[in-house]
């Protein structure tokens, strides 16, 4: 389990399953292929196969970027650490 550090699109691949379980809390393997089902987010762990893509966002402006921004754990220390925030 490869984790993918960026979000992409598959541009060639070999049998790809990726491990979707952290973003969207379903435990089965995703069968990803350039005809069906192309986005790879990152956050997510290549569970077979092999395959390239396309970085088209990464950070804060990835997936997960996006769902740590809205839950507030940036980790961009701006509340000083206080709770005054």
């Amino acid at each position: 389990g490869d984790l993918l550090p960026a979000d992409g699109v598959l541009i060639q691949g070999n049998d790809l399953k990726i491990d979707e379980s952290a973003l969207t809390g379903e435990s089965d393997h995703v069968r990803k292929s350039l005809d069906k089902d192309p986005l790879l987010l990152s956050g997510t762990h290549v569970m077979e196969g092999s395959g390239r893509m396309v970085v088209t966002a990464v950070g804060v402006n990835s997936q997960s970027g996006i769902i740590f921004t809205l839950l507030g754990a940036t980790g961009d220390g701006e509340d000083g650490g206080d709770g005054k925030g």
